[in-house]
């Protein structure tokens, strides 16, 4: 079986060179978890500018859907690159983007039948969303949840609630935006979330003001936090009693990450817009929004993209559609039940985590706090697997839905040894 392989040094000269003059020449503001400059991929493993080789289990933050350069994804990108790179969608007809739109059809069901705007963002969808649930509705109003993050830009920054450092320094922010709690958060029930919604109704906002509420069925940098059964068909039926369109924000969930092409199917709700992002193209830029036909009349000009549905991002979405049409939603839900259980065991053996928990392959595990985690992520990276935190105190991990049992087993052998080794720390230090 495949293993890691690693110098002794981290970073490798090579890397550091690299690291050193793109730290002078990039913004600052991007996050860099690790001293990591990658070469090349293949499956689920990289390998960076020194040879050095990782098991990745986190996907490029569940981008790399169906792993690191699939055949299949790089045939579709050659072919249509040789023949058609860009036409922009806003001004001109093209396949890919109509074929990408009859894929999304296919798997995604919305009362009426849909239509699709094509972005390149998770972001930029999201933009796209709240402009649509504002022209549709003419209402101003717009609610989503704490632990949210829905984007950086001013629209998509004002429905994220996440962490103070993505907003502070840019207000004011969209005015006429509203947080209430998610349920699932430690200590919030479902009563808690209507509640504190009623009382938004009742003091701040009238319901007939309300254009769109946006929700993640499972919140992604929140801490991939799954709610209550009940919560999501009730936020239906209140978006319904109101008149107010339910937006899915898939763009993390979606693409069969959690087993099913959208996350909002594992409780057959219905929303009235999708957004789609992230995993949708295999690693190109795409994004997708998602809407019932009839709300989706909005005439020429009032919305448009020049890079949105590239052709060549669109045949990567294509190509990435027939994967998992082709077995890989099937192939995620079972590897998700093996990590699981293989997480489940980690966990009997380490105090130290204290919950696993998600769908497909969508999965955290909660650890006793913010600096134990971190420390937890280096380790892991110094023996060769690549994972990200999520909330306050959280790790995520979101292979390539390609993984197989071998590499599960790997990864939570790693993640086990690292847990055994920092649980016993302070009793070293004592």
């Amino acid at each position: 079986m495949r293993r890691p392989i690693l110098s002794a040094q981290f970073p490798g000269p090579n890397a550091a060179r690299m690291i050193a003059e793109q730290e002078r020449l990039l913004s600052p503001s991007s996050t860099r978890d690790y001293p990591l400059v990658v070469e090349s991929g293949e499956g689920c493993w990289i390998t960076d500018v020194d040879g050095n080789q990782f098991l990745d289990f986190c996907a490029g933050i569940a981008v790399c859907t169906t792993g690191h350069c699939h055949p299949h994804v790089v045939q579709a990108i050659t072919q249509q690159s040789k023949k058609l790179i860009h036409m922009s969608g806003t001004d001109f007809y093209y396949g890919p983007q109509g074929e990408m739109a009859q894929k999304l059809e296919k798997h995604i069901k919305l009362t009426g039948g849909l239509r699709a705007f094509f972005t390149n963002s998770g972001t930029e969808t999201i933009e796209a969303a709240i402009k649509l649930a504002r022209y549709a509705t003419r209402r101003p109003h717009l609610i989503a949840f704490d632990g949210a993050f829905h984007g950086r830009s001013l629209g998509a920054l004002s429905l994220t609630n996440s962490k103070v450092i993505q907003r502070r320094g840019f207000g004011p922010l969209l005015p006429e935006v509203s947080h209430i709690p998610y349920p699932g958060r430690t200590g919030i029930s479902v009563e808690d979330t209507f509640g504190e919604l009623e009382k938004l109704f009742k003091r701040r906002v009238d319901p007939s003001q309300v254009a769109a509420i946006f929700v993640e069925p499972i919140q992604g940098e929140g801490g991939y936090l799954i709610p209550p059964p009940s919560f999501l068909p009730r936020l239906r039926q209140v978006c319904d009693q109101h008149g107010i369109l339910l937006v899915a924000d898939e763009v993390q969930s979606g693409m069969g990450r959690t087993g099913k092409f959208c996350a909002m199917e594992h409780w057959h709700v219905e929303p009235d817009i999708v957004c789609l992002a992230k995993g949708i193209a295999s690693g190109l830029p795409l994004g997708a929004m998602v809407a019932r036909a009839n709300l989706m009349q909005w005439p020429p000009g009032s919305h448009g993209s020049t890079f949105g549905g590239n052709p060549v991002a669109c045949a990567a979405g294509v190509a990435t559609i027939e994967l998992l049409e082709s077995g890989l939603l099937e192939h995620t839900a079972a590897m998700g039940e093996v990590l699981h259980k293989a997480l489940r065991e980690v966990m009997g053996g380490a105090p130290l985590v204290s919950e696993v928990r998600g769908l497909g392959l969508m999965v955290a595990i909660d650890l006793p706090d913010n600096a134990t985690r971190n420390v937890l992520l280096h380790d892991c990276f110094h023996r060769g697997l690549i994972l990200l935190g999520a909330g306050d105190r959280s790790i995520r991990l979101c292979p390539p839905l390609i993984v197989n049992e071998e590499e599960i087993h790997l990864a939570t052998e790693i993640l086990a040894a690292s847990l055994v080794e920092i649980g016993q720390r302070p009793a070293q230090a004592a």
